[in-house]
C-alpha cells in the first residue's frame, strides 16, 4: 500500500515522500481502518521538520483519519468490519501514521463517524476537536465566566469558541481583522484584532495561538491560563492558574464530539482536499497564511 512518510531527513515539504509499504496488521486490541480520509496537521508539518526527532529512521505522518474498519485484532468487541469511524492515532514519532491507504489505532482511540457528513469533513475532527474539548474542560470556568480564544479563527480555537459558547462561557475572540465576521458565527460575542487586547479583563484564556506570557496580560488576578503546547506555557502571575494540555486518543470524547456535529452544533471545515499521491503539495498549502480549515488527504 502507499503510505506517506519522511525517510531519515528532516525538511520542508520536499522532505515528505509516498512510499509502498506492506498493509500493518491488527494486534490484540487493535483495528485496522481503510482510510478514506485524513487531516493535515501543524504538528505533521513539525514532525517532517525534525521538531520531535527520530532521525534516521523512517517516520509515518497523519494523525487523524475518518474511513472504515477493515478488519479487527484479538479481544476486540463493539466493532465489525465496514463500520464508518474517525480516529486520533497519537504520537509524533511512529513507523506509520494515518497518511496512507490504511492505518492500525487501538480500538479505544476510534469513534462512529458523524453520520450527517462526509469522510473528507469528518476527518478534520478529531486532532482538532480533542484539543480544544480538553482545554475548553481545563478552563474550569463556571458558566456566564468570560474567556478570550487566542487564534480563535483557526481549527482548534474555531472549535474552542464553539464547545466554550456550548459551556456557557462568554466568549472574545482574538484573531484578524479579516476573520471577525467568522468568528462571531462561531458564536464569539466580543471580537479583538491580532496586536490588541480586550478593554476588559477576561476570568481566562484559551491561548490556541500560542502568544505565551502575552496573553496573562487581560486575564485577571487569579484567572486561569490554558496553553496548548506542553513546555511552552508561560510562568504563572499575579495567583493566574496556568495550565498545559497534552491532547490523547479518546474515542469516548471524540464519539460526544461526533454526535454534537450530527446536531448541527459544531461547525467542520475543510481548507482543501489533495490525494496521497500529491503529500508533498498538501504539505506546502499547510503553510500558506489564510488558510481557515484543515487540509484533507485522500487515499
Amino acid at each position: 500500500m502507499d503510505a506517506v512518510v519522511v525517510d531519515g531527513a528532516f525538511g520542508g515539504p520536499e522532505a515528505v515522500r509516498v512510499a509502498r509499504v506492506p498493509v500493518p496488521e491488527p494486534a490484540a486490541g487493535q483495528v485496522r481502518v481503510k482510510v478514506r480520509a485524513a487531516g493535515l496537521n501543524p504538528v505533521d508539518g513539525a514532525v517532517r521538520a525534525g521538531v520531535f526527532g527520530g532521525g534516521g529512521q523512517r517516520i509515518g505522518l497523519g494523525w487523524d483519519l475518518a474511513g472504515e474498519i477493515d478488519a479487527v485484532g484479538a479481544g476486540v468487541t463493539g466493532w465489525a468490519a465496514g463500520q464508518r469511524v474517525i480516529g486520533l492515532h497519537y504520537g509524533p514519532v511512529k513507523p506509520l501514521g494515518t497518511h496512507a491507504e490504511y492505518a492500525v489505532l487501538d480500538a479505544a482511540a476510534l469513534a462512529p463517524a458523524p453520520a450527517t457528513v462526509d469522510d473528507t469533513a469528518a476527518a478534520v475532527l478529531p486532532l482538532s476537536g480533542l484539543t480544544a474539548a480538553r482545554a475548553v474542560e481545563l478552563l474550569g470556568l463556571e458558566p456566564g465566566s468570560t474567556v478570550l480564544v487566542t487564534g480563535a479563527a483557526g481549527m482548534v480555537g474555531g472549535f474552542a469558541v464553539q464547545l466554550a459558547v456550548r459551556a456557557g462561557l462568554v466568549v472574545t475572540a482574538l484573531a484578524g481583522a479579516e476573520d471577525e465576521a467568522l468568528v462571531r458565527e462561531l458564536g464569539a460575542v466580543d471580537f479583538v484584532p491580532r496586536g490588541m487586547r480586550p478593554v476588559d479583563a477576561v476570568d481566562g484564556v484559551l491561548d490556541a495561538a500560542a502568544l505565551g506570557a502575552a496573553a496573562l496580560e487581560p486575564v485577571r488576578d487569579g484567572g486561569v491560563y490554558v496553553g496548548l503546547h506542553p513546555g511552552a506555557a508561560p510562568a504563572a502571575v499575579r495567583g493566574i492558574r496556568v495550565v498545559e494540555q497534552e491532547v490523547a486518543a479518546d474515542g469516548a470524547q471524540l464519539g460526544r464530539l461526533a454526535a454534537l456535529v450530527d446536531r448541527g452544533e459544531l461547525v467542520l471545515r475543510v481548507g482543501g482536499t489533495y490525494p496521497l499521491a500529491a503529500a508533498a503539495e498538501a504539505h506546502a498549502a499547510l503553510a500558506r497564511p489564510g488558510l481557515r480549515g484543515r487540509v484533507v488527504l485522500t487515499p
